[in-house]
């Protein structure tokens, strides 16, 4: 895909899913949070720029563990997702934060501007992921360090069937190359490239918990990265895409919902 359309489709595709991405979300990502937390060993005071922040999950939690001394810039490249932040910040009167509608393969921050620099579960959506590394390389200082985190491989990742259902019903592929980072030496090697060195990985297996088919394809279309070509499917090929979707994942289904296999891995590197 031509970097231009796929970043206009990330923009208005988290646009569209950016009401949906927390409820859905934030209890399914948690582990990968939890170890990029344990990782970064965020210190009160310092500076941390979050690349793809989201509604701010990862922003949020790195403000409290820096303090009222420290601050946090949250970059995302959908405007709605900088939106709610912002949003949340006025109503937490979270003075020592800022949110702006950025891309990650330009950020506009000075050259050692930042003592850490987090990206959760966004690389996979970005054109050029090494130029995005090296953006997060260079925005931190010397001895700081960057922590990331992608989805594991496609076979460990029990609803990657959402991409391939959509892909048939579109004319251009909606991710590309999402699960490429998730493979052997994929990470490791794109941080290196990027400059890092002293480079730690981790694998988590985890389980993804539905406690419906509905709840099961909000997730998959509204609040995640097919949201903007589910949008605007017609309401037979939604109910049709809904239906392939729940068939990829029956082998996954008990009689309280669903329980669907993932995986993370998560990147350290230090400048």
């Amino acid at each position: 895909m031509e970097e231009a359309l796929q970043r206009r489709v990330q923009r208005y595709g988290w646009d569209k899913a950016a009401q949906y991405y927390e409820t859905l979300w934030q209890q399914q990502l948690k582990p990968a949070h939890n170890s990029m937390f344990a990782l970064a060993q965020i210190s009160v005071g310092e500076k941390i720029i979050d690349t793809a922040c989201g509604t701010g999950l990862i922003s949020f939690r790195a403000l409290e563990a820096t303090g009222v001394d420290g601050y946090v810039l949250g970059t995302d490249i959908s405007d709605k997702m900088i939106e709610l932040c912002m949003q949340v910040a006025k109503m937490n009167k979270s003075e020592n934060c800022r949110f702006e509608r950025m891309d990650a393969e330009l950020l506009v921050a000075g050259d050692g501007e930042f003592d850490v620099s987090l990206c959760a579960l966004g690389l996979m959506y970005m054109p050029n992921p090494v130029r995005a590394l090296q953006e997060m390389f260079r925005v931190i200082k010397h001895g700081g360090r960057c922590v990331v985190s992608v989805w594991g491989k496609r076979p460990h990742c029990g609803w990657a069937s959402i991409f391939e259902i959509v892909d048939k019903r579109v004319t251009s592929e909606v991710c590309p190359m999402f699960f490429n980072l998730g493979n052997d030496g994929m990470l490791e090697r794109s941080m290196k490239m990027a400059g890092f060195s002293d480079i730690v990985l981790e694998k988590i297996n985890t389980h993804l918990q539905y406690k419906s088919a509905e709840e099961a394809c909000a997730a998959a279309f509204e609040g995640g990265p097919v949201a903007l070509a589910y949008h605007k499917f017609s309401d037979v090929v939604k109910k049709e895409v809904c239906e392939e979707y729940l068939q990829s994942i029956e082998a996954y289904k008990h009689e309280n919902g669903y329980t669907i296999p993932g995986e993370f891995v998560i990147g350290k590197g230090s400048r």
